[in-house]
């Protein structure tokens, strides 16, 4: 049994409960002195925490725009603001899949609207992002492999080359990390990237994780990127290009943890979305 951790007294807890125990941080939903109820997010020692605590530079600078509100922070403790219950995966059942991409087409308006003041400093540069990337092309190319990777990363370096609407990014949106509570819909666990925007709607083309119904089915990879670009002013052609080197991103740091089966189903999506940009 977790034993409740001693929270800084002028957070003023008055109870907390344990809700999820992840590799990377505990969460504990804590109601505090006021009646009002909160999150801590309790980071554990392992290999991304700088994503994490990169997140909590943008989650100060946001303040509460498409972000839960940074309350406090406490080394690698934070006090968050409770986003709500709902997902935006729930709405699929409800709403269906364009309704569920629009809500998070208008989220990300939020996201990428200008901040007060510069930008926090500290931020990842997508080109660090993409490292994985370029490892494993790097090593496909020596072994004479002519592996999506190896097509990935040189769309990912022209993509990089020709950034365009260069602005703070979420990192890692997708239908478990958008929650609706009393202030609508917000995002949450933000990784504090910097670069071009449109790769804040990549990660939406794979998810959600458990219906490859949606995720490999091209009509839905059309709709999906002329939706989004529609709302973000981008072409859908340069969305299905983040699409598809985001999915051989998220593969190769699948194939780095020797993740074979979750490193075949991002590249299944991947190649799913490739098929579609030839279209466009």
């Amino acid at each position: 049994m977790t034993e409740t951790p001693a929270f800084p007294a002028h957070w003023n807890i008055a109870a907390a409960r344990l809700i999820a125990d992840t590799f990377s941080s505990r969460v504990w939903k804590v109601t505090l002195g006021d009646g009002s109820v909160a999150v801590v997010k309790d980071l554990k020692p392992f290999d991304d925490i700088e994503d994490e605590l990169r997140g909590a530079h943008l989650l100060a600078w946001r303040n509460g725009r498409g972000l839960v509100r940074l309350i406090g922070q406490d080394r690698n403790r934070m006090l968050i603001e409770y986003a709500g219950e709902r997902h935006l995966a729930d709405v699929l059942q409800t709403g269906g899949d364009a309704a569920a991409t629009g809500i998070a087409a208008e989220l990300m308006q939020r996201l990428h609207a200008p901040g007060d003041g510069p930008a926090p400093s500290g931020l990842q540069p997508l080109a660090e992002r993409y490292e994985a990337l370029f490892r494993k092309a790097k090593q496909d190319r020596a072994a004479g492999v002519l592996s999506a990777y190896v097509d990935a990363a040189e769309l990912a370096q022209q993509l990089l080359d020709t950034e365009r609407d260069i602005r703070p990014l979420h990192g890692d949106l997708h239908h478990e990390n958008i929650l609706e509570g009393p202030r609508g819909w917000l995002a949450i666990d933000p990784k504090g990237l910097l670069g071009d925007i449109g790769f804040d709607a990549a990660n939406l083309f794979c998810n959600p994780l458990d219906r490859d119904d949606l995720c490999l089915d091209p009509e839905r990879i059309a709709r999906m990127a002329e939706q989004l670009a529609q709302a973000m002013r981008q072409d859908p052609r340069r969305l299905l290009d983040h699409a598809f080197a985001y999915g051989c991103l998220s593969a190769a740091w699948h194939h780095e943890d020797d993740n074979v089966a979750d490193e075949n189903r991002e590249l299944a999506v991947a190649d799913a979305v490739r098929e579609v940009r030839k279209r466009f």
